[in-house]
């Protein structure tokens, strides 16, 4: 699953991520972060197991690289409110979907644009979408989700 992510990622003209540089992302993956801040993203982590936040700074100490675009922070995400990020990338437990599509959707902007990874969310209606099965990613932007449905007449 990590390499689908740093590929889509690194592609410079995908429709997944909004490209512009001066935005914050965030992700709830803590693997995508380093990917993200090496193609220009600001990017702040959010883990609260220790192991799972020290192997990807670790990994990069190993490489002899330095990421001052990313940011890992030990706190949970959940009580963190998220309005400041214009790009999210989640990878979660497909039981705790619906839930963050309500987190997520109280605090983003307008102009945000989510990527989930391999669970989609149960009731927004995806962007566009790469990949398959276990390796499938969906973007959603925050004001596609916003808009009314149109209704159905008989």
């Amino acid at each position: 699953m990590e390499d689908s992510i740093k590929v889509m990622l690194q592609e410079h003209n995908t429709r997944l991520l909004y490209s512009y540089q001066n935005n914050s992302s965030v992700t709830l993956w803590m693997s995508a972060i380093l990917t993200g801040a090496v193609v220009g993203f600001q990017c702040t982590g959010f883990e609260i197991n220790s192991m799972l936040q020290t192997y990807p700074r670790d990994r990069a100490w190993w490489r002899g690289k330095t990421y001052t675009k990313a940011n890992f922070v030990s706190k949970d995400f959940w009580k963190t409110d998220l309005s400041r990020y214009n790009n999210v990338t989640v990878f979660m437990a497909p039981a705790v979907m619906e839930v963050l599509e309500k987190k997520l959707l109280k605090e983003l902007s307008e102009d945000a644009r989510v990527v989930v990874c391999r669970f989609h969310f149960p009731h927004w209606p995806h962007n566009c979408s790469k990949g398959a099965g276990l390796n499938q990613v969906w973007a959603y932007d925050v004001s596609t989700v916003r808009k009314p449905y149109p209704s159905v007449s008989q």
